[in-house]
């Protein structure tokens, strides 16, 4: 018999923010978000193949780097898997990463000064949470 899953929502509300800074690490952040949902899109489609022989979470970290891999294939067809990983593993990413940043921490900056309510929204939200999902807090 297969192992029983929680429901997406379960997962998605277990996993999304460990699936986004992995995602993050791997590229930009806003195609970390693109990527996050198509995890979730592909999860739910495959939730029937998943065999239990590895956790959930390493199960979704696969869908997701899998995403991620078909991505840059297709970006860049011509080279192989390898060179693929490469390529990423040599690039000096971190002053991107680190600029992308810092309109996240004047916005944190601004709600420190304001009430406990506003400084749990954009927490919220840079955590990743939908507008939807922070006005239900």
């Amino acid at each position: 018999p297969l192992p029983e899953l929680p429901e997406l929502e379960e997962l998605y509300r277990l996993y999304r923010t460990d699936l986004y800074r992995y995602l993050c690490h791997l590229t930009t952040i806003s195609e970390a978000e693109d990527l996050l949902s198509e995890t979730f899109l592909r999860a739910l489609k495959r939730l029937h193949t998943y065999r239990g022989d590895c956790a959930v979470k390493t199960w979704l970290f696969g869908i997701a780097r899998n995403i991620w891999l078909e991505g840059l294939r297709k970006k860049h067809s011509t080279a192989s898997t390898d060179e693929l990983l490469e390529g990423c593993l040599a690039e000096d990413t971190l002053t991107e990463r680190t600029d992308s940043r810092l309109p996240m921490a004047a916005c944190e900056g601004t709600a420190a000064a304001k009430d406990d309510r506003a400084r749990r929204v954009v927490q919220l939200r840079a955590m990743g949470y939908s507008y939807n999902e922070i006005a239900a807090e």
